[in-house]
């Protein structure tokens, strides 16, 4: 099942929902720490707003030890993910996205093996 439109921008009207996926679009992959660190949320908020992008099929996420990776689902339909790459491009001047942007550039100890110690 591919997502619809109408599930898709539902997804969307949501900031921290948004918020997550402007920065997976912008970075490739994130690991659930730099999302936490970047958007000043808590771990449930993000890991909850993650579970329905996923659900959705709009983020795949992959584990590596105990943390978990995220990005853009690979069979996102081109339509979705046009969507999305307009929207980052087009918010990047913006509040709380370039916030976002400069909070995550700022973070120490990006990911490597110790990333979310």
């Amino acid at each position: 099942m591919t997502i619809q439109p109408d599930q898709l921008f539902h997804l969307l009207s949501d900031e921290t929902r948004l918020r997550n996926l402007l920065l997976l679009q912008q970075e490739g992959e994130l690991c659930v720490c730099e999302l936490i660190h970047a958007l000043n949320v808590s771990q449930p908020k993000v890991s909850r707003h993650l579970a329905m992008l996923r659900d959705a099929k709009v983020v795949t996420g992959r584990r590596q030890g105990q943390w978990i990776y995220y990005q853009l689902h690979p069979d996102l339909p081109e339509w979705a993910r046009q969507i999305i790459e307009i929207t980052t491009i087009n918010t990047r001047e913006q509040e709380p996205f370039c916030s976002d942007q400069a909070a995550l550039a700022k973070m120490p100890n990006r990911p490597s093996a110790d990333c979310c110690a």
